[in-house]
């Protein structure tokens, strides 16, 4: 069952809110990690899940498609995937004697890219072009992809063995890079308990939108206002990844752009039509921390992306704004 689109910001939380409750029928404690996941959807965007095995990364991805009523289609990512697995290829049809363009798996709605940093560069490359342009290429002809259309990728953090590290380039494109940790002894024993009443691995989630629904929810972000100040404030805190000591490289100026466009899908989550400082707080350790690199004599010690994030967020004074 879908719902009608949602056309004013009160209707689009509202819509909102009820993916969320769906998605967490599945995913249990995580409700502020899946809001993370579902404004950079709104934003139109693309999420990089980093986290340890068995914490629900795959899962989340299949849910979101079904709750937002997307075509959803995994790509395992694997040392010897090549380009044309994911973009498709052209197969001779020996009954019409032509060449037939076959879709790979790109061309859906959802696609869950996971483990992609088990795939060579050349392979992950082919999914900028898809996930920058909305496009691929094959044998020099180009075909669009549908709208909507989201990446939610997978990475195990803790190996290293047979990986590829994401080209800086390919982090960039990803709106948000979010981690779900373990959850607590409550939770888990929630997983198990669910698990059980339901008799089943598969959990069974209801559309409450669908791609038409979702397009609408993603024009009535894009209606928020944002206050001179506080795009200033966006573009001071992606410099200031750039000039702190540890980092190596900070966030590009597609920071500080997906800072703004990340915080006007939360403030549309908590009913606003405008963006406020603190919703750029909210967002900006997701949006700026894979983007930094930190310098390579300090690998070996805490300090991470993370970390250089929090500490501009207290370094950079915060515009007063009115909460109206």
């Amino acid at each position: 069952m879908t719902t009608t689109p949602a056309t004013t910001i009160e209707e689009t939380a509202a819509v909102a809110e009820r993916v969320l409750d769906e998605v967490s029928k599945a995913i249990v404690g995580k409700r502020e990690a899946l809001r993370l996941v579902l404004c950079a959807i709104l934003a139109k965007g693309h999420v990089l899940l980093e986290d340890y095995p068995g914490l629900g990364k795959t899962l989340a991805a299949r849910s979101f498609a079904q709750a937002l009523g997307l075509d959803f289609a995994r790509a395992q990512f694997t040392p010897d995937l090549l380009p044309s697995d994911l973009t498709g290829s052209f197969l001779y049809n020996q009954r019409t004697s032509v060449f037939e363009f076959r879709r790979g798996p790109l061309f859906t709605g959802l696609l869950l890219a996971d483990e992609i940093n088990r795939t060579p560069p050349k392979t992950q490359s082919a999914l900028l072009e898809a996930m920058q342009e909305r496009q691929v290429t094959v044998e020099g002809e180009t075909f669009p992809l549908s709208e909507p259309f989201h990446v939610l990728a997978t990475a195990n953090p803790i190996e290293y063995e047979g990986t590829y590290p994401l080209p800086e380039a390919q982090l960039d494109r990803f709106l948000l890079r979010v981690s779900f940790g373990y959850p607590s002894a409550g939770e888990e024993y929630d997983v198990i308990a669910r698990r059980v009443e339901r008799r089943q691995e598969e959990v069974e989630l209801a559309a409450v939108t669908d791609p038409a629904g979702l397009r609408a929810l993603q024009a009535a972000v894009e209606t928020v206002r944002v206050d001179e100040s506080v795009g200033h404030y966006c573009v001071a805190l992606a410099a200031a990844t750039r000039a702190h000591r540890d980092a190596l490289t900070g966030a590009s100026p597609r920071g500080s752009l997906g800072l703004v466009l990340t915080a006007r899908a939360f403030a549309v989550l908590r009913g606003r039509d405008y963006v406020i400082p603190e919703d750029v707080k909210a967002v900006a350790r997701a949006v700026l921390a894979h983007r930094v690199t930190v310098r390579p004599e300090l690998w070996m010690t805490q300090t991470d992306g993370r970390s250089i994030v929090d500490a501009v967020l207290v370094q950079v004074p915060t515009p007063s704004t009115l909460d109206r």
